[in-house]
Protein backbone atom coordinates (compact mmCIF):
# COMPACT_ATOMS: atom_id res chain seq x y z
CA UNK A 1 0.00 0.00 0.00
CA UNK A 2 1.44 3.44 -0.79
CA UNK A 3 1.63 5.71 2.00
CA UNK A 4 0.76 9.21 2.19
CA UNK A 5 2.09 12.26 4.06
CA UNK A 6 0.35 15.31 4.92
CA UNK A 7 1.26 18.28 3.14
CA UNK A 8 3.69 20.80 4.16
CA UNK A 9 2.19 23.40 5.86
CA UNK A 10 2.69 26.42 3.19
CA UNK A 11 1.24 24.00 0.61
CA UNK A 12 -1.44 22.77 3.15
CA UNK A 13 -2.40 26.69 3.46
CA UNK A 14 -2.76 26.82 -0.16
CA UNK A 15 -4.77 24.30 -0.93
CA UNK A 16 -6.94 25.30 1.74
CA UNK A 17 -7.49 29.09 0.02
CA UNK A 18 -8.11 27.17 -2.84
CA UNK A 19 -11.12 25.83 -1.27
CA UNK A 20 -11.76 29.25 0.13
CA UNK A 21 -11.72 30.39 -3.59
CA UNK A 22 -13.92 27.56 -4.81
CA UNK A 23 -16.90 28.36 -1.91
CA UNK A 24 -16.84 32.06 -2.56
CA UNK A 25 -17.41 31.79 -5.97
CA UNK A 26 -20.88 30.01 -5.22
CA UNK A 27 -21.90 32.10 -2.22
CA UNK A 28 -25.64 31.40 -1.74
CA UNK A 29 -26.71 28.77 0.25
CA UNK A 30 -28.07 26.75 -1.88
CA UNK A 31 -25.11 26.90 -4.54
CA UNK A 32 -22.65 24.74 -2.46
CA UNK A 33 -22.22 21.94 0.01
CA UNK A 34 -19.57 21.20 2.47
CA UNK A 35 -19.40 19.01 5.40
CA UNK A 36 -19.27 20.64 8.91
CA UNK A 37 -15.88 18.60 10.01
CA UNK A 38 -14.39 20.18 6.82
CA UNK A 39 -15.47 23.64 7.39
CA UNK A 40 -14.27 23.44 10.94
CA UNK A 41 -10.95 22.08 9.54
CA UNK A 42 -10.33 25.04 7.43
CA UNK A 43 -10.97 27.02 9.93
CA UNK A 44 -8.58 25.66 12.22
CA UNK A 45 -6.12 25.87 9.78
CA UNK A 46 -6.82 29.07 8.92
CA UNK A 47 -6.78 30.60 12.78
CA UNK A 48 -4.30 28.21 14.17
CA UNK A 49 -1.51 27.68 11.56
CA UNK A 50 -1.47 24.62 9.46
CA UNK A 51 1.82 23.67 11.44
CA UNK A 52 -0.63 22.97 14.64
CA UNK A 53 -3.02 20.50 13.04
CA UNK A 54 -2.26 16.95 13.93
CA UNK A 55 -4.68 14.87 11.80
CA UNK A 56 -4.98 15.79 8.29
CA UNK A 57 -7.34 14.18 6.42
CA UNK A 58 -6.67 12.93 2.68
CA UNK A 59 -8.86 15.71 1.53
CA UNK A 60 -11.68 18.35 1.76
CA UNK A 61 -14.86 17.19 -0.45
CA UNK A 62 -17.48 20.13 -1.56
CA UNK A 63 -20.48 19.89 -4.04
CA UNK A 64 -20.87 22.97 -5.88
CA UNK A 65 -24.15 23.58 -8.02
CA UNK A 66 -23.18 25.59 -11.48
CA UNK A 67 -26.52 27.49 -13.03
CA UNK A 68 -26.61 26.67 -16.80
CA UNK A 69 -30.25 28.61 -17.33
CA UNK A 70 -33.19 29.67 -15.49
CA UNK A 71 -34.28 25.85 -14.39
CA UNK A 72 -31.00 23.84 -15.56
CA UNK A 73 -28.38 23.45 -13.05
CA UNK A 74 -25.43 20.28 -12.69
CA UNK A 75 -23.53 19.38 -9.43
CA UNK A 76 -20.13 19.05 -9.40
CA UNK A 77 -18.21 17.16 -6.65
CA UNK A 78 -14.60 18.22 -5.74
CA UNK A 79 -12.22 16.92 -3.62
CA UNK A 80 -8.97 19.03 -2.53
CA UNK A 81 -5.82 16.49 -1.32
CA UNK A 82 -4.10 17.57 2.03
CA UNK A 83 -2.28 14.49 1.75
CA UNK A 84 0.71 13.31 -1.11
CA UNK A 85 2.10 10.40 -2.00
CA UNK A 86 5.59 12.96 -1.51
CA UNK A 87 7.06 13.60 1.88
CA UNK A 88 7.72 17.14 0.51
CA UNK A 89 5.88 18.09 -3.16
CA UNK A 90 6.85 21.41 -4.64
CA UNK A 91 3.43 21.78 -5.23
CA UNK A 92 -0.37 20.98 -4.05
CA UNK A 93 -1.91 18.17 -5.67
CA UNK A 94 -4.80 19.19 -7.91
CA UNK A 95 -8.13 19.24 -7.26
CA UNK A 96 -10.04 16.43 -8.84
CA UNK A 97 -13.74 16.51 -9.76
CA UNK A 98 -16.41 14.80 -11.27
CA UNK A 99 -19.64 15.50 -12.49
CA UNK A 100 -23.09 13.83 -11.12
CA UNK A 101 -25.48 13.12 -13.72
CA UNK A 102 -28.52 15.61 -13.69
CA UNK A 103 -32.36 14.04 -14.45
CA UNK A 104 -32.31 15.66 -17.45
CA UNK A 105 -28.69 14.53 -19.46
CA UNK A 106 -28.25 10.29 -20.15
CA UNK A 107 -25.53 8.78 -18.97
CA UNK A 108 -23.74 8.69 -23.11
CA UNK A 109 -24.30 13.09 -22.90
CA UNK A 110 -22.92 13.42 -19.69
CA UNK A 111 -20.09 11.30 -20.63
CA UNK A 112 -18.88 13.15 -23.49
CA UNK A 113 -19.73 16.30 -21.38
CA UNK A 114 -16.66 14.79 -18.96
CA UNK A 115 -14.53 14.12 -21.67
CA UNK A 116 -14.67 17.68 -22.81
CA UNK A 117 -14.21 19.51 -19.91
CA UNK A 118 -10.26 20.56 -19.16
CA UNK A 119 -8.30 19.12 -15.84
CA UNK A 120 -7.91 22.68 -14.12
CA UNK A 121 -11.30 22.84 -11.93
CA UNK A 122 -11.39 26.37 -12.56
CA UNK A 123 -11.39 26.11 -16.07
CA UNK A 124 -13.66 23.30 -15.66
CA UNK A 125 -16.54 25.58 -14.19
CA UNK A 126 -15.72 28.33 -16.88
CA UNK A 127 -16.37 25.71 -19.22
CA UNK A 128 -19.49 24.80 -17.85
CA UNK A 129 -20.52 28.75 -16.97
CA UNK A 130 -19.74 29.37 -20.82
CA UNK A 131 -21.55 26.04 -22.27
CA UNK A 132 -24.47 26.35 -20.76
CA UNK A 133 -27.28 26.38 -23.43
CA UNK A 134 -25.31 23.91 -25.49
CA UNK A 135 -25.05 21.26 -22.94
CA UNK A 136 -28.83 21.39 -22.11
CA UNK A 137 -30.33 18.74 -24.33
CA UNK A 138 -33.90 19.75 -26.39
CA UNK A 139 -36.04 16.97 -24.80
CA UNK A 140 -35.75 15.53 -21.53
CA UNK A 141 -34.25 11.76 -21.07
CA UNK A 142 -38.09 9.75 -21.97
CA UNK A 143 -35.97 6.76 -19.42
CA UNK A 144 -35.54 9.15 -16.46
CA UNK A 145 -37.88 9.06 -13.86
CA UNK A 146 -39.16 12.09 -12.72
CA UNK A 147 -38.67 13.01 -8.99
CA UNK A 148 -42.27 13.61 -6.82
CA UNK A 149 -42.86 16.72 -5.88
CA UNK A 150 -46.66 15.88 -5.52
CA UNK A 151 -49.07 15.80 -2.71
CA UNK A 152 -48.24 12.04 -2.71
CA UNK A 153 -47.96 10.92 1.76
CA UNK A 154 -44.90 11.53 3.36
CA UNK A 155 -42.84 8.64 4.75
CA UNK A 156 -39.81 8.71 7.55
CA UNK A 157 -38.03 5.79 7.11
CA UNK A 158 -35.00 5.04 8.91
CA UNK A 159 -31.55 2.96 7.47
CA UNK A 160 -29.32 0.84 9.90
CA UNK A 161 -25.47 0.23 8.86
CA UNK A 162 -23.71 -2.00 10.59
CA UNK A 163 -20.79 0.41 10.17
CA UNK A 164 -20.88 3.75 8.29
CA UNK A 165 -17.39 5.54 8.25
CA UNK A 166 -16.22 7.10 4.69
CA UNK A 167 -16.93 10.96 4.56
CA UNK A 168 -17.02 10.86 0.98
CA UNK A 169 -19.97 8.59 1.16
CA UNK A 170 -21.42 10.28 3.82
CA UNK A 171 -21.45 13.59 2.12
CA UNK A 172 -23.00 12.26 -0.99
CA UNK A 173 -25.70 10.82 1.40
CA UNK A 174 -26.26 14.83 2.19
CA UNK A 175 -25.60 16.52 -0.76
CA UNK A 176 -27.80 14.67 -2.99
CA UNK A 177 -30.97 14.47 -0.70
CA UNK A 178 -32.12 17.86 -2.02
CA UNK A 179 -32.69 17.27 -5.21
CA UNK A 180 -34.81 13.99 -4.31
CA UNK A 181 -36.53 16.11 -1.84
CA UNK A 182 -35.29 14.28 1.26
CA UNK A 183 -34.67 15.85 4.46
CA UNK A 184 -33.51 14.01 7.45
CA UNK A 185 -29.90 13.00 8.80
CA UNK A 186 -27.04 10.85 8.79
CA UNK A 187 -25.05 9.76 11.37
CA UNK A 188 -21.61 8.05 11.16
CA UNK A 189 -20.31 5.07 13.40
CA UNK A 190 -20.54 1.48 14.32
CA UNK A 191 -24.04 1.25 13.99
CA UNK A 192 -24.31 3.77 11.70
CA UNK A 193 -28.25 5.44 11.05
CA UNK A 194 -29.83 7.27 7.95
CA UNK A 195 -33.13 9.03 8.63
CA UNK A 196 -35.21 10.01 5.37
CA UNK A 197 -38.30 11.93 4.95
CA UNK A 198 -40.19 12.06 1.82
CA UNK A 199 -41.96 10.70 -0.81
CA UNK A 200 -41.83 6.70 -0.99
CA UNK A 201 -40.96 6.57 -4.56
CA UNK A 202 -38.26 9.46 -3.87
CA UNK A 203 -36.91 7.60 -0.69
CA UNK A 204 -36.56 4.74 -3.43
CA UNK A 205 -34.81 6.36 -6.31
CA UNK A 206 -32.27 8.06 -4.02
CA UNK A 207 -31.47 4.93 -1.75
CA UNK A 208 -30.99 3.57 -5.77
CA UNK A 209 -28.62 6.43 -6.81
CA UNK A 210 -26.74 5.98 -3.36
CA UNK A 211 -26.37 2.20 -4.08
CA UNK A 212 -25.36 2.07 -7.24
CA UNK A 213 -23.74 5.20 -8.48
CA UNK A 214 -21.86 6.52 -4.78
CA UNK A 215 -21.33 2.81 -3.96
CA UNK A 216 -20.34 1.92 -7.56
CA UNK A 217 -17.05 0.96 -6.44
CA UNK A 218 -18.03 -0.75 -3.38
CA UNK A 219 -17.80 -4.92 -3.75
CA UNK A 220 -21.71 -5.74 -2.86
CA UNK A 221 -21.18 -8.05 -0.37
CA UNK A 222 -19.50 -4.90 1.40
CA UNK A 223 -22.96 -2.56 0.45
CA UNK A 224 -25.11 -3.75 4.06
CA UNK A 225 -28.13 -1.49 4.92
CA UNK A 226 -31.28 -2.28 5.90
CA UNK A 227 -34.51 -0.80 6.45
CA UNK A 228 -35.68 -0.79 10.08
CA UNK A 229 -38.55 1.02 10.90
CA UNK A 230 -40.98 2.92 8.25
CA UNK A 231 -43.35 5.47 9.93
CA UNK A 232 -46.53 6.56 7.47
CA UNK A 233 -48.57 8.44 9.10
CA UNK A 234 -52.32 8.00 9.59
CA UNK A 235 -54.58 5.77 6.94
CA UNK A 236 -55.81 8.29 4.56
CA UNK A 237 -53.68 11.51 5.57
CA UNK A 238 -51.02 13.45 4.32
CA UNK A 239 -48.33 10.91 6.10
CA UNK A 240 -46.04 12.10 8.84
CA UNK A 241 -44.77 15.83 9.50
CA UNK A 242 -41.09 16.58 8.66
CA UNK A 243 -38.91 16.93 11.47
CA UNK A 244 -36.27 18.07 9.63
CA UNK A 245 -35.67 21.11 8.01
CA UNK A 246 -32.88 20.16 5.61
CA UNK A 247 -30.62 16.87 5.35
CA UNK A 248 -27.73 16.97 7.39
CA UNK A 249 -24.60 15.04 9.65
CA UNK A 250 -24.98 14.90 13.34
CA UNK A 251 -21.78 12.74 13.24
CA UNK A 252 -19.71 16.09 14.72
CA UNK A 253 -22.80 17.87 16.55
CA UNK A 254 -23.87 14.82 18.39
CA UNK A 255 -22.49 11.29 17.61
CA UNK A 256 -18.92 12.56 19.47
CA UNK A 257 -16.93 9.48 18.70
CA UNK A 258 -16.62 10.23 15.04
CA UNK A 259 -17.08 6.70 13.62
CA UNK A 260 -16.10 4.51 16.43
CA UNK A 261 -18.08 2.34 18.61
CA UNK A 262 -20.70 4.92 20.06
CA UNK A 263 -20.62 4.55 23.81
CA UNK A 264 -22.92 5.07 26.27
CA UNK A 265 -22.59 9.36 26.45
CA UNK A 266 -23.14 9.29 22.84
CA UNK A 267 -25.99 7.22 22.74
CA UNK A 268 -27.48 9.01 25.69
CA UNK A 269 -26.56 12.93 23.54
CA UNK A 270 -28.35 11.03 20.46
CA UNK A 271 -31.56 9.69 22.35
CA UNK A 272 -31.94 12.97 23.57
CA UNK A 273 -31.35 15.33 20.45
CA UNK A 274 -33.84 12.51 18.90
CA UNK A 275 -36.77 13.32 21.86
CA UNK A 276 -35.88 17.57 21.02
CA UNK A 277 -37.12 16.23 17.63
CA UNK A 278 -40.50 14.76 19.13
CA UNK A 279 -38.43 11.28 17.82
CA UNK A 280 -37.82 9.85 21.19
CA UNK A 281 -39.49 6.37 20.59
CA UNK A 282 -37.48 5.78 17.70
CA UNK A 283 -34.38 5.51 19.62
CA UNK A 284 -35.62 2.25 21.16
CA UNK A 285 -37.45 1.47 17.92
CA UNK A 286 -34.27 1.42 15.66
CA UNK A 287 -31.36 2.00 17.81
CA UNK A 288 -31.52 -0.60 20.56
CA UNK A 289 -33.38 -3.04 18.65
CA UNK A 290 -30.21 -3.76 16.69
Amino acid sequence: MTSSHPLPPDLLESQISTVDLLLAMFPEPNESDISQSDLALITAIRDEGAENITSIPSGIDLAVHVTLDATHSIQVNITAPLRSTQSSPPEPPEPTFSLRQPTWLDKASLSDLTSSLPTDIFSALDYLRDSGPTIIPLTTPSTTSKIETSSAPLVRVWFYFPSLSTREKRNHMVSWAPSHHLTGFVLAGKPGLLCLEGTPSNIDAYMNEIKTVSWGDIPSHQKKVSERYREVGEEGGNGVERKFERMEEITDTVGEKHGARQNRGDMAAIENWLKEKGLGEMFEMVILQS
